[in-house]
């Protein structure tokens, strides 16, 4: 009777031991954090296939898709002046008749972005994310021109209107709820604030 009583108690230790182990580390383990439900607001400096543009921003807001993967649909807004030289190609350039001209084009991708996070490969510190990420989308694009201009108006917009961007950043969670973020890219680089809405 001891007997069993000793093999029972030492079962129900080990039970006791596993069960604990598990729900600490579903509670703190970095495999269990969750990067979905969360919206990212950026701003910083854009890049658009042959210029950069100033400023940027971008929104996004990620849902979780599989363990530490998570999808976010994103929209941004990036914009850009620059002067044009345009005149009578038969006359010389000191010619009253040559002027400067500048030109706005003002890009609005829309798409989808995909992150990875190394937090749990890399073992990090719970207060830090590090992630690579790709974005795929669509660029609405408009150029306007100054008032007088009528050379080709055409001119810098052979531009594919496909977004494509590739991303490494790092989050630093101030608080469970929000978070810093630094967000390298060949789109729109970023800096801004994340907000954690299921934490």
């Amino acid at each position: 009777m001891k007997n069993k009583f000793i093999k029972t108690a030492c079962l129900l230790s080990l039970i006791s031991l596993e069960v604990s182990a598990q729900s600490s580390d579903n509670g703190q383990g970095a495999s269990a954090e969750k990067y979905g439900n969360t919206l990212n607001i950026g701003v910083g400096n854009g890049y658009y296939g042959f210029g950069f543009f100033n400023p940027g921003i971008m929104l996004n807001y990620e849902f979780d898709v599989a363990k530490n993967f998570t999808i976010a649909p994103f929209i941004g807004f990036s914009t850009f002046r620059d002067d044009y030289y345009w005149g009578n190609p038969n006359k010389p350039y000191y010619d009253p008749s040559y002027h400067y001209y500048y030109y706005r084009e003002t890009i609005v991708p829309v798409g989808a972005k995909a992150t990875y996070y190394f937090d749990q490969l890399l073992h990090l510190n719970p207060k830090w994310d590090l992630y690579l990420g790709a974005s795929v989308g669509y660029a609405f694009r408009s150029v306007t021109w100054d008032n007088g201009y009528y050379g080709d108006t055409r001119a810098y917009r052979d531009v594919n209107s496909l977004y494509l961007a590739l991303h490494i950043g790092a989050e630093y969670h101030i608080n469970q709820k929000t978070g810093l973020f630094l967000d390298l890219s060949s789109g729109i680089s970023t800096l801004g604030l994340a907000i954690h809405l299921n934490k």
